[in-house]
């Protein structure tokens, strides 16, 4: 553990042996006092929302910084899902879609739905979607992290790719955002749910829409707070939705984004990539322990027959994904925890 993540490390107090980011991250302190805060005021009815809703404002806000985008390309919502359904909408009938062929289906499904009017979905292979990306390919949808394998997109080769063709790219950087240093130049989406390595409550998805594809879609799901003005578009018909990314936000679940605003802004304190180099040697070391090379990733996939219920039996908590074990480390992670990892699987 570097001397800064250490300086951090009072923030969390984990049960050992919690491997598990890539299904949920844990909140940092500042994140979970400001959500016991709230809860109490809504108990007894103690304030207003308003004072709760800065914390969208704040998210965006962060969020921004973190991908290098302007707050005014930045807008909420729930799910990613519900976040990439204005884009698909806006595809034109017969377009072709290429996804990964292990895709996290919340960045499939929504283009799939689209099928009755001739929008295709095309899967490749992980190590074969740069040759994939080229003319009579539409969107390109790609994770910047792989959720089951953990295999880290190249970026800027799927960019040039898609640039090179005229081809739209949508980037789910659900698995990334908080630990992988991102950047939204030549993306034309970028979304992520803040519940993983972002250690926010789920309920708050963020995401960047570039100006050009702002203009392409339709804000679908536009209500009182896609407003110009929130606070005057609460009743009649006289739309006046705000000119900006904000007029594809949906009506923010307040709780969800008091925790996520104060975890944003740690990760910001603390620094992606001192988190990055962190979590990089943790991983590493596990995957030493298991005889593999080195990666790139936070995430460790490997296939281990016995290994959740020697896990199990050892306390440590992880996941399994396409029938591989699959281990993740963030910031509030330990070398006791690699080693007990470790010696759970050390007989099998």
């Amino acid at each position: 553990m570097t001397a800064v993540a250490e300086s951090f490390s009072q923030l969390w107090d984990p049960q050992p042996g919690w491997l598990n980011t890539a299904s949920y991250g844990l909140p940092p302190k500042p994140g979970w006092e400001a959500l016991q805060t709230v809860l109490s005021d809504w108990r007894v009815g103690a304030t207003s929302w308003e004072p709760w809703d800065e914390s969208t404002t704040r998210s965006r806000e962060s969020f921004a910084r973190l991908i290098g985008s302007d707050s005014a390309d930045v807008f909420v919502g729930s799910t990613v899902s519900a976040a990439i359904a204005p884009i698909a909408a806006a595809l034109p009938d017969g377009a072709k879609v290429l996804v990964d062929e292990v895709e996290f289906t919340s960045n499939v499904y929504p283009w799939m739905v689209h099928g009755d009017r001739g929008v295709e979905v095309i899967a490749a292979a992980t190590d074969k979607l740069v040759e994939a990306i080229r003319p009579g390919i539409d969107l390109v949808a790609v994770s910047a992290v792989q959720s089951s394998t953990g295999t880290v997109l190249d970026l800027a080769a799927v960019v040039a790719a898609s640039k090179e063709i005229g081809a739209l790219l949508v980037v789910d950087a659900s698995q990334a955002a908080g630990w992988l240093p991102l950047d939204v130049s030549g993306v034309d989406a970028l979304i992520a749910h803040t519940y993983k390595w972002l250690m926010a409550p789920r309920g708050a998805t963020l995401g960047y829409l570039s100006p050009r594809l702002q203009e392409r879609c339709r804000p679908l799901e536009a209500g009182w707070y896609a407003g110009e003005n929130v606070h005057t578009s609460y009743y009649g018909t006289q739309m006046d939705l705000a000119r900006d990314a904000r007029r594809f936000d949906q009506s923010p679940a307040w709780f969800s984004f008091v925790g996520a605003a104060p975890a944003l802004e740690l990760i910001e304190q603390i620094g992606v990539d001192v988190i990055n180099r962190h979590n990089l040697d943790l991983a590493n070391e596990f995957r030493a322990g298991l005889g593999m090379p080195p990666g790139d990733s936070a995430i460790v996939s490997a296939d281990i027959p016995g290994a959740e219920e020697a896990f199990a039996a050892a306390g440590v908590r992880a996941a399994v994904r396409g029938g591989r074990l699959r281990a993740s480390f963030h910031i509030y992670s330990t070398i006791a925890d690699v080693n007990l990892a470790l010696n759970a699987l050390k007989n099998i």
